[in-house]
């Protein structure tokens, strides 16, 4: 992503933890950005258009950090355990990861719509931050995936991960429970630890 573009991004994620969305300015943006409002509106197109690429951006930052926590230990119930703590703690700092997991935005938040938008930018993430956003559900599923990929035994030529992937299921939805209704004392890890068969059908 070109620096002026990530410049604009970070000053629109800045500028919405200090007001509601509505009251975030593009020429303001440019400004904390260091660049001119022309090249704010070269990159989005429109507030719209930013208000889909920071919704974009902080969604693919998210999934980086749910394959990360799925690759941080060697127990496949840690890293599911792993994933659900990064879940709950993306969630909690994020206003926007928040809205996401959970479909509810508030006044403050931009909120794009989920389908995708009719594009015609020349900037290729623009065009990809045009198309459709997840979903709380689409979620659900990728995270979902990702840990089956990541915790299916590679060679064992297995065709049929339902087990798996209804355990991993069980991790993500347990998880967003924790980001709608925190946990007390032992936190998300001794939820997911309980909740997980002693062996998952890895």
């Amino acid at each position: 992503m070109p620096a002026a573009r990530e410049s604009l991004l970070d000053a629109a994620y800045t500028a919405l933890a200090r007001r509601s969305w509505s009251a975030v300015r593009m020429v303001d943006v440019a400004a904390a950005a260091g660049v001119s409002r022309q090249t704010l509106y070269n990159e989005f197109g429109s507030k719209e258009g930013l208000a889909r690429a920071l919704v974009r951006r902080e969604a693919d930052s998210y999934l980086a950090g749910v394959e990360r926590a799925l690759h941080t230990q060697a127990d496949a119930r840690d890293r599911l355990t792993a994933t659900a703590e990064w879940t709950a703690s993306a969630a909690r700092d994020n206003a926007l990861v928040r809205a996401m997991l959970t479909g509810c935005w508030s006044e403050r938040l931009p909120a794009p719509p989920l389908s995708a938008v009719p594009s015609t930018s020349a900037v290729p993430a623009q065009r990809r931050a045009d198309g459709p956003l997840p979903s709380p559900g689409d979620f659900v599923g990728l995270v979902r995936d990702r840990a089956v990929a990541a915790l299916s035994a590679p060679g064992t030529g297995r065709s049929d991960n339902g087990e798996l992937a209804r355990s991993c299921e069980l991790v993500v939805r347990l998880a967003l429970s924790c980001v709608a209704a925190p946990p007390g004392e032992g936190g998300v890890a001794d939820l997911v630890q309980v909740a997980l068969p002693r062996q998952l059908p890895v």
